[in-house]
């Protein structure tokens, strides 16, 4: 699993051929969540407050960057390293 970005202890990685909706894993401290690119939702799992409140706005700012990345992941292309928060 790439990981493309990692920012204030919060790992954010994205899976080859991984399931609709377009998605990524953030990770911190033993916490885990799946993040919808497109709606900024938790899909499953859950982070702390804290760090929640940074993976969204980081998802908002690099949405288009994100949206390449699982274009690419579909495609069984390397990914782009995103730009941490």
């Amino acid at each position: 699993m790439p990981e493309i970005s990692l920012f204030r202890g919060i790992r954010i990685t994205m899976y080859y051929n991984d399931h609709n909706p377009p998605h990524f894993h953030a990770e911190y401290a033993g916490y885990k969540a799946l993040v919808d690119v497109i709606s900024g939702c938790v899909l499953r799992g859950s982070l702390p407050a804290r760090q929640l409140k940074l993976v969204l706005a980081w998802n908002e700012l690099h949405r288009d960057e994100l949206m390449q990345n699982w274009e690419l992941a579909k495609r069984q292309q390397p990914l782009n390293a995103v730009d941490p928060l």
